[in-house]
């Protein structure tokens, strides 16, 4: 199986043969491994004012090193993240990812990003925010409906190219020790339209990887009633306990996580194997699975920790 029939299949809560499939939601450590800026960390203001041959090498090289990246390390799907500055009717996301389809036939899964419901707001907001939805809730819940419209009218536009497999949804909902927006408030202000977005999605032939970091426990059932093809990260710095969420939602929706981002930060090499070999164990059975992560790969963590990580996965991470 290639990694995409891996990817698409554990989403639909297969057992994959082989390999579990492994997956990032961002692997930024590019300079380090490749020598090479990431392409979210390059800014292409001038976009407007270059060549269309200029435009093409840096499609070519944005797609190249997606490509290189999944390569060595084994991903089963890449999403793609596009730079600053690029034009916002998406249209150079196709570009890139039929670049990547082109020079990688069917390696990997396609993603874009693709949510367009509340997240939790910034901290400069965060008070303006929470009392706009106290004082004008039918406000609150128009911009809602708008912002899944115009997600769904993008994802319409995307579809005739054939070359994105789905979108990752990556509205953060929850702190470490609770959402943002208390269970009660999350049904009415966010379950509606994260729904109708994945319905949607899943209506067009697109897979939706909902993630979101923190302590998800107290709103997960509410997150299953959406219908995600799957949930990432199961974040163990917020109390989640993949062998429980297993427990209760495994034959429901595929999981993909949880090794800890803390440890592979701070603990010690044998703390890292022992959450990547946790993540494995109680991740694996009957499939619907995928080994990550409980975040990304972000600036700063070891690339010899990440390795080490994935050491384990090539050792214990195999069904047959």
């Amino acid at each position: 199986m290639t990694g995409r029939e891996k990817f698409l299949t554990a989403l639909d809560g297969g057992r994959p043969v082989g390999r579990v499939p492994h997956f990032e939601l961002v692997f930024y450590l590019t300079m380090e491994a490749f020598g090479r800026v990431h392409p979210t960390h390059r800014h292409f203001g001038q976009w407007d004012q270059m060549s269309e041959a200029e435009r093409d090498l840096h499609r070519r090289d944005i797609a190249d090193l997606y490509i290189q990246t999944g390569r060595r390390f084994e991903h089963a799907a890449i999403h793609f993240l596009p730079p600053a500055g690029w034009p916002a009717d998406r249209s150079e996301e196709v570009r890139c990812c039929e670049r990547i389809r082109q020079a990688s036939g069917e390696e990997f899964a396609l993603l874009l990003p693709g949510d367009a419901t509340y997240s939790i707001p910034n901290g400069r907001d965060m008070m303006e925010f929470s009392a706009w939805l106290i004082e004008k809730p039918g406000e609150v819940k128009d911009k809602a409906q708008r912002m899944v419209d115009d997600a769904l009218a993008a994802a319409e536009r995307l579809r005739p190219a054939g070359v994105v497999d789905g979108f990752c949804m990556c509205s953060d909902y929850c702190f470490n020790d609770n959402p943002f927006f208390p269970p009660a408030m999350f049904a009415e202000y966010v379950t509606p339209y994260l729904t109708q977005l994945i319905a949607g999605y899943r209506e067009m032939g697109f897979y939706a990887v909902k993630h979101t970091d923190g302590n998800i426990m107290p709103i997960l059932d509410q997150l299953v009633s959406a219908r995600p093809h799957a949930l990432h990260s199961l974040d163990p710095q917020g109390g989640v306990d993949i062998a429980e969420v297993k427990r209760l939602v495994g034959e429901k929706v595929c999981l993909i996580g949880n090794v800890s981002c803390a440890l592979l930060d701070t603990g010690t090499d044998e703390e890292v194997v022992a959450s990547a070999r946790y993540a494995l164990q109680h991740g694996m059975p009957g499939g619907g699975y995928v080994f990550a992560t409980s975040n990304c790969v972000y600036t700063g963590m070891k690339l010899r920790r990440y390795e080490l990580m994935l050491d384990v996965w090539r050792r214990e991470g195999n069904y047959d």
